[in-house]
């Protein structure tokens, strides 16, 4: 049975006090006082309960890049969308509206005063801010908690805070260079604008949040896979120490995710059976969306499938880079999920048909969208650890992972052999490309891009910058910190 996830955010818990949720709007030193917030949850202890479930419906809601209201904007997917552009693996093909366009064309990346850098950085501050609300709640950062309710609360608000960083990390930066300074840190409700902080200042508190994370979370039994529980929270952490470089440390958390045994992969017919479903074994972390969410166009499935009433049906289809698709064997099922959906043969115009759709298959035809959201799957911990164990010098563990889902992937599963063969930088290049293929439209290229520091030449299907080698630091797939922050944040010059 769906269920039904309330969007819920600690002010409606405060009314009682009289503060309404004009604190999500507002300038970033008018926080909400560490009085109301202690006061409200001593009247009433689901509060912070309450408070949580808001940031996991935030991470789905739109408006929530502070807009009203861009298409683009409803939540972390929209922004899965801007990186797997970036990153070049998805290419805008037609431009009919125009979402996503200067994203596809890597000019708004390149002026502050565009919003779109506005609406990345507003989303995941909110996440943060609204963490923070739950975190001080509980008595702050370094509170001793007693309940095993408290425990779990501040385990998934730590892990929260943390992904939020992870991401405005990579948006904000050309890749990881441990004195550049890219983000201000708020770790607390009361905190004045801050200065930038370094990349490495700003991935301990990743790691550490997610570290305190997963052993706050130990025992929790979650009541449904949007709420982030150990598994996710390692994965999370296992993102960050790649990142960072430490890549023996991911690839123990990334294998202890996939041997705990809780998630399995995605069999052959499940990649090509519409990525609808969170109760898909393979998928660990996700949203179950029902018509409570009142979720349509202005949607991740808005955007992307054909069978939904989207702009994919109307005119700006997102489809795959010409040359990743010819990279994909013929004996692979993931060719399948790409297909030629007007009768010309055209490979420049193949759309995910075959790997994401409503399962109806009526062309334009799902109206209020009740199919479901993917944030991380147990496929990509099988390619970080195989990423990471092959950086770190475990070539014999890396080729298990990769085969173990290759074998899932291909006719055969001796098909899979000839990663026996690949050595050294052969065979990062192959897990690479078995991360772009796999993962393809979920939003996780732009990360292996900048941790792998690829460079990437667009295919003859792009717009623009067709057969242009774009490095990862190229300074056109990093977001510039907004006008507004700029502005309203003395610290910030």
């Amino acid at each position: 049975m769906k269920s039904k996830l309330y969007i819920t955010i600690l002010a409606t818990g405060l009314l009682t006090l009289g503060c309404s949720d004009d604190y999500l709007e507002t300038k970033p030193t008018e926080f909400i006082s560490t009085e109301q917030i202690n006061d409200a949850s001593e009247l009433n202890p689901d509060v912070l309960e309450a408070s949580l479930r808001g940031i996991y419906a935030t991470m789905y809601q739109t408006g929530s890049g502070g807009t009203d209201l861009d298409h683009d904007d409803f939540g972390h997917k929209g922004y899965d969308i801007y990186g797997d552009m970036l990153s070049s693996d998805m290419v805008l093909a037609g431009t009919t509206y125009g979402w996503y366009s200067s994203v596809a064309d890597m000019t708004s990346t390149v002026d502050y005063t565009n919003n779109n850098n506005y609406k990345v950085w507003r989303f995941y501050y909110r996440i943060i801010l609204s963490a923070n609300i739950v975190i001080e709640g509980l008595g702050g950062n370094d509170a001793e908690l007693e309940t095993a309710t408290e425990k779990q609360t501040m385990g998934q608000a730590k892990a929260s805070r943390a992904f939020a960083y992870f991401y405005l990390a990579n948006y904000f930066s050309k890749g990881f260079e441990p004195s550049e300074p890219i983000l201000p840190i708020h770790i607390d409700i009361e905190a004045p604008n801050q200065p930038l902080s370094s990349a490495e200042e700003v991935y301990k508190i990743v790691i550490d949040d997610l570290g305190n994370a997963i052993n706050l979370l130990e025992g929790f039994s979650r009541s449904a896979k949007h709420e982030i529980n150990q598994d996710v929270a390692r994965g999370l952490l296992a993102y960050a120490y790649a990142a960072t470089g430490q890549d023996a440390e991911a690839a123990i958390l990334a294998n202890k995710v996939i041997t705990g045994g809780n998630f399995s992969l995605m069999t052959k017919e499940e990649v090509t059976g519409g990525f609808n479903d969170v109760n898909t074994n393979g998928w660990m972390w996700g949203v179950d969306i029902t018509l409570d969410n009142d979720l349509d166009l202005v949607s991740w499935w808005g955007q992307i499938d054909l069978f939904t009433y989207s702009y994919a049906w109307a005119g700006d289809p997102k489809v795959i880079d010409v040359d990743l698709y010819n990279a994909i064997p013929d004996n692979d099922v993931r060719k399948d999920q790409f297909e030629d959906q007007d009768g010309t043969e055209n490979n420049n115009v193949l759309y995910p048909t075959g790997k994401f759709y409503a399962p109806e298959r009526e062309i334009g035809g799902q109206r209020s969208v009740t199919t479901d959201y993917v944030y991380m799957r147990v496929a990509e911990m099988y390619l970080l650890h195989a990423e990471t164990a092959a950086k770190s010098g475990d070539e014999p563990a890396a080729k298990a992972s990769l085969k173990a889902l290759l074998e899932e992937r291909l006719e055969s599963a001796s098909d899979a052999a000839y990663v026996d063969q690949l050595a050294g930088q052969d065979l990062l290049d192959e897990i690479y490309l078995q991360t772009r293929i796999e993962l393809w439209g979920e939003g996780k290229s732009y990360l292996a891009m900048k941790r792998n520091k690829a460079t990437i030449t667009r295919g003859a299907n792009h717009l623009s910058a067709v057969g242009e080698p774009i490095p990862y630091n190229d300074s056109r797939l990093t977001f510039e910190i907004p006008q507004s922050e700029i502005q309203n944040n003395p610290n910030i010059n």
